[in-house]
């Protein structure tokens, strides 16, 4: 792998509605030393003024990658942070930027840590959060606690870059093989076919029932082989419920 643990960590804006914001995202990320910008289905941006705002990032600019899914775009990460300004009832660790630092950067050891950014008007929605294994919350004035968002990626970014830092002592590594955004989708989809299958689902509380349980698992951390042996015995489960 790469020396620098900054080269495994991915910002991920979600529905930027604002080319002005992406290119100030953009130059936020080269002067920290981050690499890797992915948009999830962004407006009808003017890329035009990308090289207006951010000046020298010619390179990051070329290697933008764009998604039409948020699963699609944490599909080869580890480790997700989903960075909101409002209180959530989701069941997930809440960590400031200097608290959150560190603790990708020990999982960026083993593969991709991902920071998602919601729209500029909205944030990320519950169903966004529900990819992340923690939120990041921004402790700002509590009178006034909207950061524009490329001022909340500098925060995030001025935070990475110290605990990149030689001095900086990262957490105990984490598994070797944790598994990948699409490795916890595969076994996302093999929990919801079988409580189907096996009639679990109450309708008025399966939507919240279906969040809690994606909650827990993302929180357990588990490993490729261990989310894979869930994924089976799920699909074993399901397929004999429906014999």
């Amino acid at each position: 792998m790469n020396q620098d643990p900054l080269a495994y960590v991915v910002i991920v804006l979600v529905e930027p509605q604002s080319a002005d914001n992406v290119g100030a995202t953009l130059r936020a990320m080269r002067t920290m030393g981050l690499t890797q910008l992915r948009l999830v289905r962004p407006a009808d941006l003017d890329w035009s003024r990308l090289p207006v705002i951010a000046h020298r990032t010619q390179g990051l600019v070329a290697r933008v990658r764009v998604f039409e899914r948020l699963d699609e775009a944490l599909a080869d990460t580890v480790y997700a942070l989903g960075c909101t300004a409002r209180r959530r009832s989701l069941a997930l660790p809440t960590l400031t930027p200097a608290e959150a630092a560190p603790a990708a950067l020990a999982r960026a050891q083993v593969g991709p840590a991902a920071f998602l950014f919601g729209r500029e008007d909205v944030g990320l929605s519950n169903a966004d959060l529900a990819h992340c294994h923690a939120l990041l919350t921004i402790p700002t004035d509590p009178t006034y606690p909207s950061l524009n968002l490329a001022q909340a990626v500098m925060v995030v970014a001025y935070e990475l870059r110290l605990a990149a830092l030689p001095t900086t002592t990262f957490p105990a590594p984490a598994p070797s093989a944790l598994a990948t955004g699409a490795d916890t989708e595969a076994l996302f989809a093999a929990l919801d076919e079988t409580m189907r299958a096996v009639d679990y689902l109450i309708p008025s509380r399966a939507e919240a029932t279906v969040r809690a349980l994606r909650t827990l698992l993302l929180r357990a951390a588990p490993t490729a082989e261990e989310a894979a042996l869930v994924t089976a015995l799920l699909r074993a489960v399901a397929r004999r419920a429906v014999r």
